[in-house]
């Protein structure tokens, strides 16, 4: 009859029943537990909340009036072309699809940029913005020939430090915003420019800052540009809202193209989640300019090693729905009275939550909401503020008192003024 050994129990090789030597952990117990995302908390909370008025200001997605995800209209009819174009599902190129890529720089550089028509530039499709900055900051830690520490302001993206630190490079910050107004802290911010080493990296929020909503005067970035300039600081430029701030596709590129124009060779992370609403479909691009035709083929190849190890090469639904809408003329002009509908209403709505504060009786200045530009508004709430607002009205947002715009509607948008009120008055 055949040995049989139970429980922690093997045969050896005489087939005799012994324990098995126990390990003394489990190969992940030194895993710690992570700290839950801040936005991602906000929301469970809501869901949580029985509250029929309760209100979730933490997610940055844009949402109809109605409160509801929101397509836009041209991406449908994108989509209806390419069902009719039977398209592939073949890989694409490490670079991603060249018609997105070419029309994504011509978008943010501008039509008659020269550095397109001087084959300066390396454009690359990206997994959205994040996938762009990353490719940025894996680029850097290889390539960047001198000081590899990179400048953010604060505050900035909550994702930008961990895509930057976990590539390997070292964190510096600049001020940017004056709690004191609501604004944008110039004085503090050339001043902690000027102090920068020499060979820097200094990331640059290109229009409608996040998480503030605060940006500076074009006459600003002229001199930021000037200082950075003669501080020989490399500017890595974030731009996720081009178009979806202002609702001017060129207003919102004012800041990238006054620093081409001024002779400055940058790196570009754009995304189309914002603008195009293409928030699962990741469409993305990362650019970098370059001094000649020559050094841009060298750095393309590098690029393209680097992407390699990465994912490969990107995907292809959302990059077709991009290139479609960008080089079909009559499409193009309905995504930008698409985007323009999307940022009217958000606009609108800062309007009438400080026209509706001030119904309330509220004696503070609210000016700053309306001053204040895209998805993201700094509302000066403090810690113990949200705390109250979310315990006493079900209003939930970070704890930093941001609220996305994007969340409030013609139906609530007084009962946010009045729980403002209640909490500040």
């Amino acid at each position: 009859m055949a040995l049989s050994c139970a429980g922690n129990i093997l045969k050896d090789n005489m087939m005799r029943c012994v324990p098995i030597a126990s390990r003394a952990s489990s190969w992940w117990s030194g895993v710690e537990m992570g700290p839950p995302d801040a936005i991602l908390g906000v929301t469970e909370a809501f869901k949580k909340d029985s509250n029929p008025q309760k209100m979730n200001l933490g997610v940055g997605a844009y949402r109809s009036d109605e409160g509801k995800p929101f397509v836009l209209p041209s991406v449908r009819k994108a989509e209806e072309i390419m069902m009719a174009a039977n398209h592939d599902k073949e890989y694409l190129p490490i670079t991603g699809l060249a018609d997105f890529t070419k029309a994504a720089a011509a978008l943010a550089f501008g039509e008659n940029s020269e550095a397109i028509s001087n084959k300066l530039n390396i454009t690359s499709q990206a997994i959205s913005g994040t996938g762009a900055l990353r490719v940025g900051a894996n680029f850097l830690q290889r390539y960047f020939p001198d000081n590899k520490q990179v400048f953010l302001p604060t505050p900035s993206w909550g994702n930008h430090t961990p895509i930057f630190t976990h590539a390997g490079l070292q964190l510096g910050a600049y001020r940017y915003y004056d709690k004191n107004t609501c604004g944008f802290d110039k004085a503090g911010c050339l001043e902690d420019i000027s102090k920068i080493p020499e060979g820097s990296v200094i990331l640059l929020h290109a229009c409608a800052h996040n998480p503030t909503g605060v940006d500076p005067k074009p006459e600003d970035w002229k001199e930021l540009s000037q200082l950075v300039k003669s501080k020989k600081l490399f500017p890595f430029f974030d731009m996720a809202y081009q178009g979806f701030a202002s609702g001017d596709i060129d207003r919102d590129a004012q800041a990238v193209r006054q620093f081409l124009k001024d002779g400055h060779q940058i790196m570009l992370a754009q995304s189309f989640s914002k603008n195009m609403g293409l928030y699962g479909e990741r469409a993305g691009a990362f650019t970098i300019v370059c001094e000649s035709e020559e050094e841009m083929k060298r750095v393309e190849s590098q690029v393209k090693i680097t992407i390699r190890p990465l994912y490969s090469n990107p995907p292809i639904h959302g990059a077709r729905i991009a290139a479609t809408i960008l080089n079909t003329p009559d499409l193009r002009t309905q995504w930008l009275g698409d985007v323009k509908f999307m940022a009217d209403r958000i606009i609108n709505m800062r309007k009438m939550l400080a026209d509706n504060l001030k119904k309330e009786g509220s004696t503070h200045d609210w000016s700053h909401v309306t001053d204040q530009i895209g998805m993201f508004c700094f509302t000066g709430l403090t810690p113990e503020q949200v705390e109250r607002i979310t315990k006493e009205f079900s209003v939930y947002l970070t704890k930093d008192g941001r609220i996305s715009v994007a969340g409030i509607s013609s139906a609530n948008n007084s009962y946010l003024a009045h729980a403002i009120h209640q909490v500040t008055k």
